[in-house]
């Protein structure tokens, strides 16, 4: 009953979270990040002011003036948020003019009105000693007017609004409005200025905005002198366009900023990049969760096909998360989707392989007759969990550092990343279980046990079974050759070095299609003799090359593409990314200091979760791993940048992730009492967890191949750093981890020894923590 009970609330939830998962993804849109439906991002760094420290109280008023400058430009769906103490991250879907879009929002825009003295020859911006400034005359080329005081400000300005002139032809212009006191004012400056005679400069008043004179109006005749225009409004005119009118509108609505800005980092990506980026990671998604459905399908049978379910509506709940927690979508946060597909195959797989093992008797043969089902499959459940768990943790951990240190879309790929780990315990630990425990109990599946996958070893187990690898006896041999591979990447990041991208060097990286097909070396040449020796050229795509210089403007960003299209054809920016140097160091630092981090934290986890040796054992091989995929980058020239950083906190995760499993066996050998050597127990433990290791690296396999073939350029890099990290992981597990578990354990036998002894000759039980394992 209490079985029955315990296995009724199991469906409720599951049944629950699925339902309420299946309407969150119907009924609420998934908030894409810039990468997906193109636009721009901008950080911008606050700076101290004469007057004003730039703290975070700063940078939050200077937020706000911001904010309301992107709403004055009428950007849908814009996103605004302080970073730090000195940080501003604003996104701007579907802006493509960057340099625009940075120059009016980041713009101080101190809006200033001021009484004209006079109208004086000489070099514009001069301070008097009274006070008074001369600056150009917008109206007289090469003529100057020396302005009085201030006497309002733009903080009295309570609206200002676009307009187009239709009756008189004057075009378009600024309207404002003013608040309070700030009408009064300007009544009195203009009824001033009335006073004066028609041909005398001081019958103008100046509006300036930033140190430049954008309009000095003169008073008309029928402005009253000593009254001035009432009403508390006023017009600014200059020959504006459309553009530059509603430009001006939203600096003046939005006030001035509080503290200078600069922009640290800019980013542009065109919307057709983004559509075809979401098609080509969600065909990515489908085949490798097919190519995985279907290996499992053949290796565990019903159980596979069950588990396929559970991927499936892994999947559902995943999304739904996101979508529910507001999380943005980005690219690599789409590649943490799919990624963690083989995180759920990993946990169905021990599971599985845990129930065949507790199904067949020792020796790897099948039992005579029908049996019952459902206790191997509780048994594996229950045993399996210990490795899921440890497995998942350190996945989860991995994640968390992605989330505190990495920026802009590789901070998505923590967030999905970490949700899909989760989802992914959920899908096993309960869906699948659920699944597969209502199989084993109808009747067709008890008459032919065969069906589930249980009943059957497999072929690589059962030769397994019958003959164990004594690979442990030349571990020397295998910490030999892995020495010899670490000193072969080392010596490529040595002699090679490493292609850092923009986000950690600084500069500016930006990647055009092309009409025509682009030849490297016709690109490069191109851009040369545009006046850019150093520059980076890549071909990307048969119509697309990137290129990298330091940092560029505009007008440069301009010659290169125009030097391009002489052997491309016309050529568009469907990608620019420009980093400031500062940032870029920091963000340098940023990643080692994760890296670091992953390092201890998993040092320290493992520690507590197994004895030091075999967290030692752990990170040595995680570390080799690391090593390696980074000399395999330096060898092939390949970027290293905050995608990579991704991929190689991600490897970290699934590096402990394998070398966990086969630890965990170990453990649980060693805790039988046995009297065996640890190099014999290593070598049982490999082989018993061999399969799993084999299938889950495949499910995995599939998924990667998948990203690297059909995820595009920008999911290229990522997948081949998984893939590399993927199978020597699976190597490593074996030929490192084992060897110095082994060697760590040889040089303290007396422990074990002593421990029997106090048992009175008895081997140390489970629970002994003065036994071998703790």
């Amino acid at each position: 009953m209490s079985s029955r009970r315990t296995t009724l609330w199991r469906a409720l939830i599951a049944l629950a979270v699925v339902a309420v998962s299946l309407g969150v993804a119907l009924t609420t849109p998934a908030r894409l990040g810039l990468d997906l439906r193109g636009g721009t991002r901008i950080v911008l760094e606050t700076e101290d002011s004469p007057t004003v420290h730039a703290d975070a109280a700063a940078t939050d008023r200077a937020l706000e003036v911001l904010r309301r400058r992107v709403d004055g430009l009428g950007v849908a769906e814009p996103s605004l948020a302080r970073s730090g103490e000195r940080r501003i991250i604003v996104e701007l879907p579907g802006v493509r003019d960057p340099r625009k879009a940075a120059e009016v929002i980041g713009r101080t825009a101190q809006l200033t009105f001021h009484a004209v003295t006079g109208a004086v020859p000489g070099p514009a911006s001069r301070p008097a000693a009274d006070g008074s400034r001369v600056l150009a005359d917008p109206d007289t080329p090469g003529g100057h007017l020396r302005l009085g005081p201030t006497a309002l400000t733009g903080d009295g300005v309570e609206d200002a609004e676009a307009v187009l002139d239709t009756q008189t032809g004057r075009g378009w212009s600024v309207d404002l409005s003013f608040r309070g006191d700030a009408g009064e004012t300007w009544a009195r400056l203009t009824g001033e200025a009335a006073c004066a005679a028609p041909a005398d400069p001081a019958r103008r008043v100046a509006i300036v905005l930033d140190d430049r004179i954008v309009s000095a109006p003169g008073m008309q005749n029928s402005v009253p002198c000593g009254t001035g225009i009432t009403g508390g409004s006023a017009q600014i005119s200059g020959g504006f366009g459309a553009a530059e009118a509603r430009d001006l509108a939203a600096l003046v609505k939005g006030g001035a900023l509080p503290v200078p800005v600069t922009t640290v980092e800019q980013s542009t990506v065109g919307p057709t990049l983004g559509a075809e980026a979401i098609r080509a990671s969600a065909l990515a998604a489908v085949i490798g969760l097919v190519c995985t459905g279907l290996f499992i399908i053949i290796v565990y049978r019903l159980l596979g096909l069950l588990a396929t379910v559970a991927l499936a509506l892994y999947g559902l709940v995943s999304y739904a998360a996101v979508v529910a927690l507001g999380a943005t979508l980005t690219l690599p946060g789409l590649a943490g989707f799919v990624l963690a597909i083989g995180i759920a195959v990993d946990a169905n797989v021990l599971v599985f392989e845990r129930a065949r093992e507790e199904y067949t008797r020792p020796g790897g043969r099948r039992p005579k007759g029908p049996r019952d089902l459902r206790p191997p499959l509780r048994t594996g459940f229950a045993k399996a969990w210990s490795a899921v768990a440890d497995s998942n943790v350190t996945t989860l951990l991995a994640a968390g550092l992605l989330f505190v240190f990495a920026t802009g879309p590789v901070k998505g790929f923590g967030v999905t990343l970490a949700i899909g780990v989760m989802a992914s315990m959920l899908s096993a630990m309960l869906i699948t279980r659920l699944l597969a425990e209502w199989a084993v109990r109808t009747s067709l599946v008890r008459r032919r046990p065969a069906l589930t996958g249980m009943a059957t070893t497999g072929r690589l187990r059962a030769r397994l079974a019958r003959r164990t690898p004594r690979l442990m006896r030349h571990r020397r041999r295998w910490l030999g050759l892995c020495a010899g591979a670490l000193l072969l990447a080392i010596g490529g990041i040595g002699v090679r070095g490493l292609e850092f991208g923009v986000e950690f060097t600084g500069g500016r990286s930006v990647q055009y299609a092309a009409e025509r097909p682009v030849d490297a070396d016709a690109a490069r040449a191109a851009v040369v003799e545009a006046g850019f020796p150093q520059a980076v050229v890549q071909k990307t795509g048969e119509h697309s090359v990137s290129v990298r210089t330091k940092e560029t403007g505009d007008r440069q960003q301009e010659r290169i593409r125009e030097a391009l299209e002489g052997p491309a054809g016309h050529v568009t920016v469907e990608r620019d990314d420009l980093v400031g140097p500062s940032l870029g160091s920091e963000l340098r630092t940023h990643a080692l200091i994760a890296l670091g981090l992953a390092v201890a934290a998993q040092l320290v986890y493992l520690s507590v979760r197994f004895r030091w040796t075999f967290a030692t054992a752990a990170v040595v091989a995680m570390v080799q791993d690391v090593l390696l995929v980074v000399g395999l980058f330096a060898w092939l020239g390949r970027p290293v940048d905050s995608v990579f950083l991704a991929a190689l906190l991600t490897v970290v995760g699934y590096s402990v992730n394998d070398t966990v499993v086969v630890l965990d066996r170990l453990r649980e050998l060693r805790r039988t009492g046995t009297s065996l050597p640890w190099a014999d127990l290593a070598d049982r433990a490999v082989a018993q967890t061999l399969p799993r290791t084999v299938n889950t690296g495949m499910g995995a396999l599939f998924v990667l191949v998948a990203l690297a073939v059909l995820g595009g350029d920008s999911l290229t890099d990522f997948s081949v750093a998984l893939l590399a990290g993927v199978l020597v992981g699976m190597a490593s597990t074996v030929f490192t981890a084992m060897p110095v578990t082994v060697i760590l354990q040889s040089r303290r036998p007396e422990r074990s020894r002593s421990a029997g002894r106090a048992h009175g000759g008895r081997p140390a039980r489970s629970g002994d923590r003065s036994g071998a394992v703790v």
